[in-house]
Parts: structure tokens; C-alpha cells; sequence
């Protein structure tokens, strides 16, 4: 068995891991030993369906010290007017540049592909090579940071929940390009996959009323306007104050998003139904007007199993027929991890600790274990937020997050350096300060903070 000794094994090369690395990288002159069961970095985007794109932009998507894409403005299709948004293989290719144009050239990081983290030991902690199945101790002068916490159930390697019959013609996202002359498809699932998936038949020429979608529930999204950053932040300000006027006015977790909705930030496909989910995904208006030409929208629960002649739901049964192809959407997406604390004695558990998205966290972390801090100042300024998928964790990642994000503001390291971070979604945000919307909004914020922090502890203690 081989050895070899690092300041800092770091288990999982995703967006969390690679962020949090390239962040602490830059800060510090640690070693690290970077370990993942793909072939290469990028975690779920290694076994992406090819069509997927981010949710938000790409500017601020990936590590802080190389850029992905251009930080150009779409001028056509469904993101025309926002800021591009990167595709599964881009983002790809973005991650092996990382790794060979960043972290290797460094000559204080290695990367061990096809392997896993197999546990501790004696004092050292052992990785396994999965194609050869060589052991290597890892003697970690500081920390093991776990990366996988928060990694993604995606399509092409989730458990399918429900049974299907041998002729019947179940696939993943990934298998859907391949798909020659169906008669129709059946997508099940209410995520944002199965929207992924459903807007991609249309814009093949798919006629809607060919589209079924086993749809279980309701969910709450944000409307893509108010995600754009560099010259659009004004939107962003926007949605902040949004956020918290609906926070201090509130009289449920629900009503808190329905102010939302009413504000423009939060949108749901059937205005008509109410939605208890929200798993932070965003969604362009064209795109939504599309989605709501699918009428055959079935609402009986969850698939249990499908046959030659019939699909057993929860609540019913729904004739099926011969050529249909039913694509399985019902992967989870996102983790909802328990909320444990991140910075442990030799262990940092990598969570959700901003309003952002996961490389903006994960680099925020990064930065965070390069100050001279002890555990519990680090604790305070970097709390896990309480992500559970519905609208009541929406309120506590409010209730969390906004006042971690108040207290990071007033340590000098961090807020200088939050302001010079190209993941940092509001890092434009001070060249508007003239901008009466934008003075407007920050106006409307600081009269309902207060209010919104007393009013959402009340509504998550109940």
C-alpha cells in the first residue's frame, strides 16, 4: 500500500470540490490531494444529459480564477436579453482546463481519477484506485473535506423507483437522443429535468399534444430575469428586496411565496394549483409559456410501475399503448443534506452556506478556512442553510441565510474579497448604486429587515 501525506483531502472534483479547492489554492499555500470516481472533474456534469444547460448564468458559474465563456448577452432563443448560459459539454471542457491549466501546474495539487475514499484508519485515511484497486494511506495535516454532501441524484445513475415490463420502452434524458419514431412520449417527473426534457421535444418539432407529463406536483421557481448579473444586477436588487418585504409581511410559508409571485420573482407552471415544493430552480419566461402548451398533464401521484396496457399511479391507472416511449425524469436532483455544522475539528463538511449557488458557497468556505479564525467564529459566519425541497425550507433558508450573509459583510478579509470574486452573483452590484431602482430596492430592504428576520423566526418556530 502506498502513502503519501496532504494538508487537505478533498473528496469530490463536482463544482463543490473544485471551488472550494481553487478558492483555498489562491488564499494559501496548502497541498491537496483531490479524489473522485469519475474519470475526470466535474461531477455530475461528467454523466449529464447532453441537452442540459445551467440554470443560472455562466459568469458566475465554475472557480474563481478562470472565467467560463464570455460574459456575453444572448441575442436569440429562449435566453435571448440574459447572460449565456453554459452547456454539459462547455462546462466539461471548462473543468479539464481547470485541472490542467490551474490546480496541476500549481505542483500542489493531485488528482486521482476512478477512485474512491474508503475511510480511516490507524490515524491516516486510505483511497482506493477503482480500476486497479491500489490502496494509498493519506496522512492529512489539516482537514478532510467532504464534498460529496451535497452531490446531485442525477438521471443516467439514480435507482428507477417503479417497475416497468420488458416491452415497454423506458429510458433516461441521456438515451432520448437516440429515440427513432415513437409515436408520443410520457415524461414522469416534476422536476426541473422533466421540464428540461419536455421543452427540448418542442423545440425538435414535437407537436405539445404528443407530450404526456406525469406530473405528481406543483413547484415554485425564479423567474430567470431576476438571476442576471454584471449590467442586469439591478434585478437582482430587485428580487433581494422582494425577498425580504414578502419575509416581513408573510402569514405562512405558502403566503411567502405567493407575495413572491406577485412580485414577478416566483413563478409556477399552473398558477390554478398551489405548489409546497421549491428546489431552487430558475426558469425563463418563453419557457414557461412553452411548457404550458403540454395539456395532457396527469396528476394521480407517482408512477408505480407501467405495463403493456396500463400505468399504475398512486391514485389510478392510465392507459398506455404500443411505440410510447416513457422517459424517466424522477431523479432528485439537488441533495437535501442534513444541515450539520461545516467546520469541524480536522473535517470540513462542504454545505449550502449562501443565498447562491453551489461553486459561490463552496468557494465562500474556501476562503473562509484560509483566515485565521477558530472553528466557531468560521461556524457563525458559515452556517449550513436548512435545504428540505419545499416552501418551508425556503423560509429557513431565509431565516439563515440572510443574517450569515450580513455578518460575512462585516469581516474586511471577506468582503473585500467577496467583492473581487467572479462567483459572487452581486459583485456588480456597487457600480449601480445610482440607480434610482436600485436605491429603491435597498430602501425597501432596510426598512423590512428587521421585520422580515423576527417575523420569519416566528413563522419556522410554528
Amino acid at each position: 500500500m502506498g502513502s503519501l501525506e496532504t494538508d487537505y483531502l478533498v473528496i469530490g472534483a463536482g463544482a463543490t470540490g473544485m471551488a472550494f479547492t481553487d478558492a483555498l489554492l489562491s488564499a494559501s499555500h496548502e497541498e491537496f490531494v483531490i479524489v473522485d470516481r469519475r474519470h475526470q472533474p466535474g461531477g455530475h456534469w461528467v454523466d449529464a444529459y447532453p441537452f442540459v444547460e445551467l440554470h443560472q448564468p455562466s459568469a458566475y458559474y465554475g472557480v474563481n480564477s478562470l472565467p467560463l465563456g464570455r460574459d456575453r448577452i444572448d441575442t436569440s432563443g429562449i435566453n435571448e436579453g440574459f447572460y449565456e448560459r453554459a452547456g454539459a459539454a462547455e462546462i466539461n471542457h471548462y473543468y479539464q482546463r481547470v485541472l490542467h491549466e490551474v490546480f496541476l501546474p500549481s505542483g500542489r495539487i493531485q488528482f486521482h481519477a476512478a477512485s474512491e475514499y474508503v475511510g480511516h484508519e490507524d490515524g491516516d485515511h486510505i483511497i482506493r484506485c477503482n480500476i486497479s484497486g491500489k490502496q494509498t494511506r493519506v496522512r492529512i495535516r489539516r482537514a478532510l473535506v467532504d464534498a460529496s454532501l451535497v452531490q446531485s441524484s442525477i438521471p443516467s445513475r439514480h435507482r428507477r423507483p417503479f417497475q416497468s415490463d420488458e416491452d415497454v420502452n423506458v429510458v433516461t434524458p441521456n438515451e432520448l437522443v437516440d429515440v427513432v419514431d415513437a409515436v408520443g412520449f410520457t415524461v414522469i417527473g416534476a422536476g426541473k429535468t422533466s421540464m428540461d426534457v419536455c421543452f427540448w421535444l418542442m423545440q425538435q418539432g414535437l407537436a405539445p399534444d404528443k407530450i404526456c407529463w406525469i406530473r405528481p406536483r406543483e413547484s415554485w421557481m425564479t423567474e430567470r430575469a431576476y438571476t442576471q448579473p454584471l449590467t442586469l444586477s439591478a434585478n437582482m436588487v430587485k428580487m433581494q428586496a422582494a425577498t425580504v418585504q414578502a419575509a416581513a409581511e408573510a402569514t405562512s410559508s405558502l403566503d411567502y411565496n405567493l407575495r413572491l409571485e406577485a412580485a414577478g420573482v416566483s413563478v409556477r407552471l399552473d398558477p390554478r394549483l398551489d405548489a409546497f415544493v421549491n428546489r431552487g430552480a430558475t426558469i425563463s419566461l418563453p419557457e414557461l409559456a412553452g411548457l404550458r402548451e403540454i395539456e395532457q398533464v396527469i396528476r394521480k401521484g407517482h408512477v408505480h410501475g407501467i405495463s403493456r396496457k396500463r400505468m399504475q399511479l398512486e391514485q389510478g391507472e392510465v392507459a398506455t399503448e404500443a411505440g410510447r416511449v416513457y422517459v424517466d425524469c424522477t431523479a432528485a436532483g439537488l441533495s437535501n443534506a442534513p444541515a450539520v455544522p461545516i467546520f469541524e475539528e480536522n473535517k470540513i463538511n462542504m454545505h449550502f452556506t449562501t443565498l447562491g449557488v453551489a461553486p459561490w458557497s463552496a468557494a465562500v468556505i474556501g476562503f473562509v478556512e484560509s483566515l485565521d479564525m477558530t472553528l466557531e467564529e468560521k461556524n457563525r459566519l458559515c452556517p449550513p442553510l436548512p435545504r428540505t425541497g419545499d416552501i418551508q425550507g425556503t423560509l429557513n433558508i431565509t431565516r439563515v441565510g440572510l443574517p450569515a450573509e450580513m455578518a460575512r459583510r462585516e469581516v474586511s478579509e471577506i468582503a473585500d474579497w467577496s467583492a473581487a470574486s467572479r462567483l459572487n452573483p452581486g459583485r456588480s452590484i456597487p457600480q449601480y448604486m445610482d440607480d434610482p431602482q436600485v436605491q429603491a430596492s435597498f430602501g425597501v430592504m432596510m426598512q423590512n429587515y428587521q421585520a422580515a428576520m423576527e417575523n420569519v423566526e416566528r413563522l419556522c418556530a410554528t
